[in-house]
């Protein structure tokens, strides 16, 4: 039993990263998982929903943990400075995307649920907010320029965005065989993307 809903997350992990969430088909992470009963995702978790729970679970502790022991360190910097808030969005990030496939996937997905919050079933709105996150945000909403609401909606979303895409295809441009443009070493990748998303939190606010 347990090997059955172990096999059905990680192949729900790569159908849903490939695919994405809602389009991804059951039957063939069914397939994936090597099970011939086409209704076993229903039999072992009973929704979709719930099976995408128990993927974002998965490493909901590591990053808790992690974005808590950066969220202290961020909230013990100027009130001004957003640097060391966003980096703890892209550390945590980059450390789970060096784990392998996995962790990639998992970005991902989060970075399609992400965009879609206000659309999700609680159970996986309440699965993204264990991971911690949700109080990094709240800080980086305090530190970020006046905007009004749409705007600063609409910027907090394409930084999460762009910051999980980009570890995440990091990750897989390290994994591919076949050689891309050369790679940063991870201190300084992190630092430049922690960089770049300042800057896109702080760019002045448009007037239309």
């Amino acid at each position: 039993m347990g090997d059955t809903r172990t096999a059905l997350v990680e192949a729900a992990a790569r159908t849903f990263a490939e695919d994405g969430v809602q389009n991804a088909s059951l039957v063939e992470v069914t397939r994936r998982a090597g099970q011939r009963n086409r209704g076993a995702v229903h039999y072992h978790f009973g929704s979709r929903d719930a099976l995408l729970v128990a993927v974002l679970e998965q490493h909901t502790a590591f990053l808790a943990t992690r974005e808590g022991e950066l969220l202290e360190i961020a909230r013990s910097t100027p009130a001004d400075d957003l640097a060391p808030v966003l980096e703890a969005i892209v550390r945590p990030a980059v450390e789970l995307a060096e784990t392998g496939p996995s962790g990639r996937d998992y970005l991902v997905i989060v970075g399609q649920l992400v965009e879609e919050y206000d659309r999700l079933d609680p159970t996986v709105r309440a699965a993204l907010t264990a991971t911690g996150g949700y109080d990094v945000y709240a800080l980086l909403a305090e530190r970020m320029p006046p905007l009004d609401e749409t705007l600063h909606n609409e910027r907090l979303a394409l930084i999460t965005g762009f910051i999980l895409r980009t570890v995440a295809d990091r990750a897989r441009a390290q994994q591919t065989e076949t050689p891309g443009r050369a790679q940063l070493p991870t201190e300084r990748f992190v630092r430049n993307l922690v960089a770049m998303a300042v800057g896109m939190a702080t760019a002045p606010p448009i007037d239309v």
